[in-house]
């Protein structure tokens, strides 16, 4: 007789495979975490590496003139910067996902936005990314304007050599679980400061040269360009990049919680150098409306908001 084989065995041990290189991961990050936090505290026990950190003790002055606290303006801009990413890291996923979209969208080519060549039909995700993309750029724009005029740079722009071993020491002090002595309201840790820039001045960049280059906005006749600048170089590009963002946004959040919740969540959204549950009860909120943004994304929600910018079919 031919055995049958049991379809929902069959599936479990399918979901068991699927998981099990996520489940090896995690182990094995778990694993490296350890060995780094074993080896920062081997190596601060030592006598060179405490006169290291005598030296830089992990932060560097501010330029004269610098600004103290952080204002209303950069608080609302951290909470929209984030609600944003949300929904790039959402629809980017669902577009990585592939497969048949629920509905696509056409631009309508009229009124201020008007191209010579007919707009493309693009799934409905993508037109989420699109729509949020622009909203993210405007707000970065703003965002780096209001940065340089208010002088709040001064606290994310290395502006000395010394930023350079005062990062080694905070990041080893980190590592070590020992935290690094800091006082974010006045001045960021040098490590902190070159993840900034970085974030602001090297992977956001990099996220916008390379979406524009995957949009249909960019010239796709313009063969010189292309030929320098290829499709496959930016899509290579930016998906690590949306990577970068998520690693950076979760040891973020991590070490905000760490390193004291109340105090950091109350300067990050409630402009005050308090340990008070004012910015902890904003942050709560905040984190809701980011929430139900992620799982407001379905075609229920998204075909009468895509209607408003151009055509929806099937």
């Amino acid at each position: 007789m031919t055995r049958l084989s049991d379809p929902t065995a069959h599936h479990a041990t399918r979901r068991r495979i699927r998981w099990l290189p996520v489940a090896l991961a995690v182990v094995a990050g778990v694993a490296l975490l350890a060995g780094v936090v074993l080896a920062a505290i081997w190596l601060r026990a030592q006598p060179a590496v405490q006169e290291f950190i005598a030296q830089y003790p992990g932060t560097t002055p501010l330029p004269d003139g610098a600004p103290v606290g952080i204002p209303a303006w950069l608080g609302w801009q951290h909470f929209l910067n984030a609600f944003f990413l949300v929904l790039l890291v959402r629809s980017g996923l669902l577009l990585r996902k592939g497969g048949r979209p629920p509905a696509r969208w056409v631009r309508n080519n009229e009124g201020l936005i008007r191209t010579k060549n007919p707009p493309w039909k693009v799934s409905i995700h993508l037109w989420l990314h699109y729509t949020v993309d622009a909203l993210w750029v405007a707000n970065g724009i703003v965002f780096i304007v209001l940065l340089f005029v208010t002088g709040q740079w001064m606290r994310i722009v290395p502006t000395s050599g010394d930023i350079w071993p005062n990062a080694v020491s905070a990041a080893l002090q980190y590592a070590s679980l020992d935290w690094p002595i800091e006082h974010a309201w006045v001045n960021y840790n040098s490590l902190q400061v070159l993840s900034y820039f970085a974030i602001v001045f090297v992977v956001a960049p990099l996220a916008v040269l390379t979406g524009l280059r995957l949009s249909s906005v960019w010239p796709q006749r313009a063969e010189r360009l292309n030929r320098v600048y290829p499709a496959k170089l930016a899509k290579a590009v930016h998906y690590p990049v949306m990577l970068v963002f998520v690693a950076f946004v979760v040891v973020h959040v991590t070490l905000v919680f760490a390193t004291g919740a109340l105090r950091n969540l109350d300067a990050m959204f409630a402009s005050r150098d308090s340990a008070s549950w004012v910015g902890f009860a904003i942050f709560a909120v905040s984190l809701a409306v980011m929430i139900g943004a992620w799982f407001a994304v379905r075609p229920a929600v998204l075909k009468p908001l895509a209607s408003r910018m151009g055509t929806v079919t099937r």
